[in-house]
This record gives C-alpha cells, sequence and structure tokens, in this order.
C-alpha cells in the first residue's frame, strides 16, 4: 500500500513479446503526456518463459522458429514506427525471456533503491535508465536478433548505459532479484492478467490487454485523474 494520491497504472509485459515492441511508442507517449501525474510501475510475466515449448514445439507443424519468425515480421510491417531483423528467432535464439526480467528485476531494485537515477534523461526520450535499458533489451532482440537470454548481452547493454554491473550481479546473485520477479508472477495472478501487454488500473479494477490503442489508454487514465474523489465512476 501507498500513500501516494496519484492514479497507479502497472505495465505488465514479456521482453519477447511482439505486441509489447510495438505498444512501446504507446508506453512514451503515456509517459510524456501524463508525467507526474500517474505512477507507473512495471512487472514482467514469462510468456515467454520456455520458448522451445512455445515457438519450438508450438509452431512445430507451422514451420517451427523460422514460421514464427516471418509471423512476427507480419505484424511490425503493420507498424512503420519498428524495426525487425530477418534473422529474428532463427539462430541462437533465447531459451527464456525469464533471463532477461531476472536481470532488468536487479536494475529496478537499484532504481527503488536510490542506487541509479530514477528521474527521465532527455538523451533517452525521457525514459529513466532503467526504462531505457529495457527498450534496449527488446530492441536488441526484435532489431539486431542478438540472444537477450545470454548474460553476456544483458551485461553489455547495461555497461552501454553505465550502469553498476557489480551491483547488479549481487542483486541477482543473492536472490533478490529473483524474489522481485516472483512477486510479478504474484500481481499477475492477483490482477488476473491474461497477457503482455497488460495495464492494470485503479487497483485492478480496470484491465486494458492486448494490442490497445492510445486514445483508449488515455481515456482510461483521464477517467481516473479527473474522477472527483469518493465518487463512483458510471463509464
Amino acid at each position: 500500500m501507498t500513500d501516494d494520491p496519484r492514479p497507479h497504472i502497472a505495465y505488465f509485459s514479456d521482453v519477447l513479446c511482439v505486441w509489447a515492441y510495438t505498444a512501446q511508442i504507446r508506453l512514451d507517449e503515456l509517459r510524456r503526456q501524463y508525467g507526474d501525474r500517474i505512477r507507473l510501475s512495471y512487472h514482467f510475466i514469462p510468456v515467454f518463459g520456455c520458448t522451445a515449448q512455445r515457438v519450438g514445439e508450438g509452431w512445430r507443424e507451422e514451420g517451427g522458429y523460422a514460421a514464427f519468425g516471418e509471423h512476427v515480421r507480419g505484424v511490425c510491417r503493420q507498424f512503420p514506427h519498428v524495426q525487425v531483423s530477418e534473422r529474428l528467432w532463427q539462430g541462437e535464439v533465447p531459451a527464456s525471456s525469464s533471463s532477461c526480467h531476472l536481470f532488468l528485476k536487479a536494475v529496478q531494485l537499484l532504481e527503488q533503491e536510490g542506487r541509479i537515477d530514477p528521474a527521465g534523461q532527455s538523451a533517452f526520450e525521457g525514459r529513466s535508465l532503467f526504462e531505457e535499458l529495457s527498450w534496449r533489451v527488446r530492441l536488441a532482440f526484435f532489431s539486431d536478433a542478438r540472444n537477450v537470454a545470454d548474460i553476456t548481452c544483458l551485461l553489455s547493454l547495461a555497461g552501454e548505459l553505465g550502469l553498476p554491473l557489480e551491483a547488479i550481479r549481487r542483486l541477482i546473485d543473492h536472490g533478490e532479484a529473483m524474489a522481485a520477479l516472483c512477486r510479478d508472477i504474484e500481481l499477475r495472478d492477483e490482477f488476473k492478467v491474461e497477457g503482455s501487454p497488460s495495464y492494470v488500473l485503479n487497483e485492478g479494477r480496470q484491465k486494458l490487454y492486448g494490442n490497445v490503442g492510445y486514445k483508449v489508454i488515455a481515456a482510461n487514465v483521464e477517467e481516473l485523474i479527473n474522477r472527483p474523489e469518493g465518487q463512483a465512476s458510471w463509464c
């Protein structure tokens, strides 16, 4: 619980989810438009917790990883603001998105503890260091087809931002990052989150899941911001 009166928006996603990748532009616009008027928290869920099962087996009859990669490129062709590699889901593919999530939770903990700057950075279009790393992990996978489950890749991306690598490793090694990731999964179940990406608003009373347009997201946020205190919503 918190005494913060601002509307809280919990954002759930998987870093390997194409719909979360294409929806990043909406998340950025939400942050730009509402800034300090909302409280935005980030949570990770393992939609691609085992890619061998979800993609390798799940798409085996359609052509496996190569076919799934073409499917994802087809989705991205609908969104000209994103780039996607022709090598996506081929070669050394990530075994699990959870490896990325664990690393990102460690960085998020550093932000929450005040050990890295939580403020938005003009150099990163207003994203904080944690938000920028989350975006760069997605970009490395979709645009560059890198194996972002590999710790070497993740450390490289974090190093480019000047993040404290030893502190990140300690939070992973000592279990704090895993505890934070497990809590995200508990929250997914508590809020009955269906998939990635999902916005949970109004303490779980409002949920927006999937390829939802920005105007729909903004309308829900506006309703929470402008509703008189104590007055129930009829819309």
